[in-house]
C-alpha cells in the first residue's frame, strides 16, 4: 500500500537490482511454481547454480532475474573462461515490455566486470529470434558439456554468445564446456 492505495505492479518503473542470491521461492515470485518453469527438464541435464544475480523490481514485485557465472572453456586446442548466463526470466504476464532486454543488458554490464572476453548462454529454440535481437549470436557446431559421473553430453539446447569486450573474437574450433552447465 502507499499512501492508501494498492501498489499497481504494471505502473512502477522497472528498477535494476543486485540480489545478494536468488532463491526459489523468488524464481516462483517470477514463474510460478511449475515443475519446469524454464522448459529444459526434458534434457535431463544437471545444472550449476549461477552466483551472480541480477533483478528487475516493479514497485516490490521481483518480475525478471539472470543469473551469471564464470566458467572453465576449451575453444579449439586454447582453454579460456565465458561468463555463463542462465536462469533468465521474465514474469509471464510482464513479457514483451523490454524486461529480457534490460536485465540481460545489466547482467551483461556485471559480466564485462568479471574478466572473460565472452558470454555464452543455452536456450531453446523458440529463444533464439530473442537473444539474437538482443545481440547474441548462435554457434553452429555442438557444444559438449560435462554431467555426472565423469559423462560428457552434446548440449542438447542452442548455444549463444556475445562479445563482452569490443575487439572480442569467438575463436573457431569445437566448443567444451569444463564443467555442468549453468
Amino acid at each position: 500500500m502507499i499512501g492508501g492505495m494498492t501498489e499497481n505492479p504494471y505502473s512502477a518503473i522497472p528498477t535494476v537490482v543486485r540480489l545478494p542470491r536468488y532463491t526459489k521461492a523468488e524464481q516462483d515470485e517470477i514463474l510460478g511454481d511449475g515443475d519446469d518453469p524454464f522448459g529444459v527438464a526434458a534434457a535431463g541435464l544437471t545444472w550449476l547454480p549461477k552466483e551472480e544475480h541480477v533483478g528487475i523490481r516493479r514497485g516490490s514485485r521481483l518480475v525478471a532475474h539472470a543469473g551469471l557465472l564464470r566458467l572453465p572453456v576449451v575453444i579449439g586446442e586454447a582453454e579460456t573462461q565465458v561468463v555463463g548466463v542462465g536462469g533468465v526470466a521474465v514474469a509471464p504476464d510482464l513479457r514483451g515490455r523490454g524486461l529480457a532486454r534490460l536485465v540481460v543488458t545489466a547482467a551483461l554490464e556485471n559480466a564485462r566486470a568479471m574478466g572473460p572476453q565472452h558470454a555464452l548462454l543455452f536456450c531453446r529454440p523458440p529463444l533464439v529470434p530473442l537473444y539474437q535481437c538482443l545481440g547474441w549470436h548462435l554457434l553452429d557446431e555442438d557444444v559438449l558439456v560435462e554431467q555426472p559421473e565423469a559423462r560428457v553430453v552434446v548440449m542438447p539446447l542452442r548455444t549463444m554468445v556475445t562479445p563482452l569486450r569490443d575487439n572480442a573474437h569467438w575463436p573457431s574450433g569445437p566448443v567444451r564446456l569444463l564443467s555442468l552447465p549453468m
